[in-house]
């Protein structure tokens, strides 16, 4: 018999491992894949040339402008993620209508991924002007602010499904962990790449190839997330994932 304590930290862990997925999948959509290596650059205050080349110090200085980039954008997520808990503690009464409604908005979201049918404003991009000069670790930092914010219509049917989940588990801290696994997805794959650019290239070229596929991935899981919430299939596959793995009731 699982006891209640043991539930209710069970349930966390199919949340935030669908955030890192979201993440992951954020990283790979169309507007920000095919912009990871020029923004690196420019980061980094290195040309295009010099980052595909081997050199150790201009991979050093890229990685570091990716590292003050991903936190940036992890502070802009940690502070959603806060802002959506607290939201979520003052509708705590209407939570169960309002992730009824969450969630098949979060499934129309989807099904335009999919391609069932298209929803033009969400295929407009915001994007960042990045300005003149690169290559300061203040200027990476306030750019991966600028960048959470900025490629909202993009990220924002991912995001926004996070977010959801983040307001219906109704605690500061578990709201901020689900946005920092989603941070954790989109900002990871920035640093490998500035880690093992010139390694990854032709990864990234076959990527950007199968972008159609990648994208219709994304509405899959949307579509998947949604439907988990407006059925309440999260508690199932909380205690399923306990029987099934019994080593996770050590987890929390």
């Amino acid at each position: 018999m699982l006891s209640v304590d043991l539930f209710m930290d069970a349930t966390l862990l199919p949340a935030l491992l669908i955030a890192l997925s979201a993440g992951i999948l954020s990283f790979l959509s169309p507007c920000v894949l095919p912009v990871v290596p020029p923004y690196l650059a420019y980061m980094g205050g290195v040309s295009m040339t010099e980052m595909s080349e081997s050199a150790a110090a201009g991979r050093r200085r890229v990685l570091l402008a990716a590292l003050f980039f991903v936190l940036g954008l992890s502070t802009v997520f940690l502070l959603l993620g806060i802002a959506a808990s607290a939201l979520g503690r003052l509708v705590l009464p209407w939570l169960p209508t309002l992730n009824l409604v969450a969630g098949i908005v979060v499934m129309i979201f989807g099904a335009h991924f999919v391609g069932v049918f298209r929803l033009s404003f969400m295929d407009r991009e915001a994007r960042v002007e990045a300005g003149e000069r690169g290559g300061s670790a203040l200027g990476a930092y306030i750019l991966g602010l600028a960048f959470a914010f900025g490629w909202t219509p993009c990220l924002g049917p991912i995001l926004s499904a996070i977010l959801t989940l983040a307001a219906s588990e109704a605690s500061l801290s578990r709201g901020a962990v689900m946005l920092l696994a989603y941070a954790a997805g989109l900002g990871v794959p920035f640093l490998l790449v500035a880690a093992f650019f010139p390694r990854l290239r032709g990864t990234m070229a076959f990527m950007k190839r199968h972008m159609g596929r990648i994208e219709r991935i994304s509405g899959l899981l949307l579509w998947t997330v949604g439907l988990m919430m407006v059925t309440g299939q999260f508690s199932d596959l909380a205690f399923w994932l306990l029987e099934t793995f019994p080593a996770l009731g050590a987890v929390g």
